[in-house]
């Protein structure tokens, strides 16, 4: 199968991670990054110029020591400002740009971005052309998220991939539920498959691909260039390298031993903290080993008391001690059983944990 290029820039491969509000941060990229993702779009950064400097935008914007490329996603609602936006973030070290407009959170919605967009045709098509038209000059691909629609009675995904290929959009990634829909129910993916055949540029199918067997099925299904996974790699950044193994084996991989469990979350752990400081990074990283423990012996009770742990040397020293004494009791992880993990979404600014748009 010939390399998949977004513009003209090529991917390690055709996994990739969703964009999570409060989890696909750098350290989280990096990770499943090194873990068999062959591509990672940044957390949702706003197209409000006074919120760039803000300390939350700074830290989506992050990319130190981050394998390239770097994507970084922007929303809002008026064209001037998203172009604006899409230099501002190329110009700090983005190689492409994402427009989102697949996110179904309310507070973002209510101002008419992410999926909200989608009713207004001409002012999606006219942010995505102004986009492009900004990035141009540096040469930096623009791609776009989308959904199949705001209603099950208005799916338009393919009207509008159609007019978003025209004026340049180089990628589109489209979840299979409607906005109406948010992350309830099954994803559909005919809307995708239609999309694939109705423009030439790559197409990445993205909603409940959670384990190897369903993102073979769901690549078939759709004719899709590409997956995109979110919820199922929380807690599970190995994943991609299990979906790799196994569309190219037909074969599943071991599960991961307990000691590279250990160093992984350590490290994460680290990584984690220093990007958010003492305060922040305790609470934050409480999520992430909830996700990590969830299926293990004892993972309930142990997220129970690293709830309660307000000192970050202290909630990693904790988490050390588990490990070790589960790596007593076996050598590798149980098999994994299909589980996603709640949130919200990739552009609720504020909530902790993370969905996709």
């Amino acid at each position: 199968m010939p390399a998949l290029h977004i513009g003209h820039i090529p991917l390690a491969n055709r996994l990739f991670v969703a964009p999570m509000a409060g989890v696909t941060d750098r350290p989280f990229r990096q990770l499943c990054k090194a873990l068999g993702a062959g591509y990672a779009v940044s957390e949702m950064v706003t197209s409000r110029k006074d919120l760039w400097n803000s300390l939350k935008t700074s830290r989506r914007a992050n990319h130190e020591g981050e394998p390239g490329p770097i994507a970084v996603q922007i929303a809002g609602t008026e064209a001037a400002m998203m172009a604006e936006a899409a230099v501002y973030n190329i110009e700090r070290g983005a190689e492409i740009i994402d427009i989102n407009m697949g996110c179904p959170a309310k507070k973002v919605c209510n101002k008419w971005a992410g999926s909200a967009l989608m009713q207004n045709e001409a002012l999606a098509v006219e942010i995505a052309a102004a986009v492009v038209e900004a990035a141009r000059p540096y040469n930096v691909p623009v791609t776009l998220k989308m959904r199949t629609g705001w209603c099950s009675e208005h799916r338009n995904a393919v009207v509008l991939a159609r007019q978003f290929e025209g004026v340049g959009i180089q990628m589109l990634t489209v979840h299979g539920r409607t906005r109406e829909q948010g992350y309830k129910g099954f994803a559909e993916y005919d809307t995708i498959a239609a999309v694939k055949q109705a423009v030439s540029v790559p197409v990445v199918a993205n909603g409940d691909i959670d384990s190897p067997e369903k993102a073979r099925d769901v690549l078939a299904r759709t004719g899709a260039d590409a997956v995109m996974v979110g919820r199922a790699a929380q807690g599970r950044p190995w994943i991609f390298r299990e979906m790799a193994h196994f569309l190219e084996t037909g074969e599943h991989m071991a599960p991961p031993l307990v000691a590279e469990l250990r160093r992984l979350l350590l490290e994460h752990l680290q990584d984690h903290y220093s990007l958010y400081g003492e305060g922040t990074g305790v609470r934050s990283a409480r999520k992430h080993i909830a996700w990590y423990v969830r299926s293990l012996p004892g993972g309930e009770q142990f997220r129970q008391h690293i709830n309660t742990i307000e000192d970050c040397a202290v909630q990693w020293q904790a988490v050390a001690d588990y490990l070790d004494a589960l790596g007593q009791q076996m050598d590798r992880l149980p098999m994994a059983t299909v589980a996603t993990a709640g949130g919200a979404t990739d552009a609720e600014l504020d909530e902790p944990a993370g969905m996709t748009a």
